[in-house]
């Protein structure tokens, strides 16, 4: 458990450090452009993801709160782990900040001022992290070997489909209190982008648990169809069969 603790530290200090330091290096570069800024972090953090979740993959890769309940929820893991997880997460988040904001000769904490409100915004939070859990849980059941692709799509694109730009993730959220830079979120803004993020997250888990179990249900039915399971000959049916 302690090598699983150590991999969400890391795999969450290494997402959030590329998070805030890519949106602070295209910043430096040409703040002008805010399309190429956002193309450009959207490439950076699916990178990252990509390559983080294969890396801790054989230990622990949630690095969001949400997917650690989730996988409490589908007894996969211990209920007893879930706050240590979700501390721990929150924590090496925190570090990954403080860590782009050191790389890029800024205070190494700074509290941000940048307003993220509005029902739009919240929507917008609901929408991704349902989407977000949604492909974890379907693309887990049914097709593992390409989850990693998918989840990493999917959260690039959400980038640029939502109005928040796809923060889904409670320790995400609120890391980026601790940065006064594109990233960042006013720490009064934070609770309700937490309260969003789980009820699309429990949304998810509800539906997609459904539908699974009914995709379950309906491929054991034709695999019967298909393959029926025959009665096993008698003694005298074997003799007679052979005479």
């Amino acid at each position: 458990m302690s090598k699983k603790l150590v991999c969400e530290f890391l795999g969450t200090a290494f997402l959030l450090a590329t998070v805030v330091g890519s949106g602070l290096l295209v910043n430096n570069i040409d703040a002008s452009n805010q399309v190429v800024n956002l193309l450009c972090v959207a490439v950076a953090v699916g990178g990252m993801l990509y390559a983080l979740i294969n890396m801790f993959e054989a230990h622990s890769n949630h690095f969001n709160p949400i997917v650690t309940l989730l996988t409490a929820a589908q007894g996969n893991m211990s209920w007893k782990w879930v706050l240590p997880f979700i501390l721990v997460q929150i924590l090496g988040a925190m570090a990954g900040v403080v860590a782009a904001n050191v790389m890029f000769e800024l205070a190494p904490i700074s509290i941000a001022s940048a307003s993220r409100t509005g029902y739009g915004q919240w929507l917008a939070e609901l929408f991704a992290t349902f989407g977000l859990i949604g492909i974890i849980m379907t693309t887990g059941k049914h097709k593992p070997s390409v989850a990693p692709q998918a989840v990493v799509l999917y959260i690039v694109g959400a980038i640029f489909a939502t109005s928040s730009t796809c923060f889904a993730n409670p320790a995400v959220t609120i890391a980026r209190i601790f940065t006064e830079s594109g990233a960042g979120i006013r720490a009064c803004d934070v609770p309700a982008f937490v309260v969003f993020q789980l009820v699309g997250g429990f949304c998810a888990m509800v539906l997609f648990g459904w539908l699974n179990e009914s995709a379950v249900k309906a491929k054991s039915a034709k695999e019967v169809e298909i393959n029926p399971i025959l009665p096993l000959p008698t003694q005298r049916e074997l003799s007679s069969a052979l005479n």
